[in-house]
């Protein structure tokens, strides 16, 4: 993945003093034209275009914006209501992820979702124990953070 930006890079410059357009406007050009050229030569490569993996983190981000704002409004929802009739509970979430940032990455992103935090990882660093403050139904929250979470990252993570 380095060497194709350091490449996408190259091809700007070279791009950029061919051109003798010595301007940002001619660098953009380059870099467009660079990717251009990626694409092309792709079957020469032996791991993935890294422009997918850019396009992969910039998912994975809104992702995260989105529940982190969906997650500030049930915990709002949560301490307005007059009686308080929370179900908070503990619950065990095996994961996929083999990587230690990976596992890491989908540690923080549940911690700082409001409503839920990550308390232990297990020794085998194959399931996280995790609190959230109101939840009704276990696995419906599994399945929440495997199809949003984890399936971002992997889409990230794979090469």
């Amino acid at each position: 993945m380095a060497f194709q930006i350091i490449l996408n890079f190259a091809l700007a410059f070279v791009w950029m003093f061919l051109s003798s357009n010595y301007t940002a406007t001619g660098f953009i050009v380059g870099f467009i034209l660079g990717i251009v050229l990626l694409v092309i030569m792709r079957r020469f490569f032996f791991t993935r275009l890294y422009v997918f993996r850019v396009w992969a983190i910039i998912k994975l981000t809104v992702l995260f914006l989105k529940e982190l704002i969906l997650a500030n409004v049930q915990v709002l929802k949560v301490v307005l209501k007059p009686k308080l009739d929370m179900q908070p509970a503990f619950f065990a979430y095996p994961t996929v992820l083999k990587e230690d940032w990976e596992i890491t990455l989908l540690s923080s992103l549940i911690t700082l979702t409001p409503g839920t935090v990550v308390v232990h990882v297990s020794d085998d660093a194959k399931t996280l124990f995790v609190h959230a403050i109101d939840i009704s139904d276990v696995d419906d929250a599994i399945a929440s953070i495997r199809d949003s979470f984890e399936k971002a990252i992997l889409e990230v993570s794979k090469s």
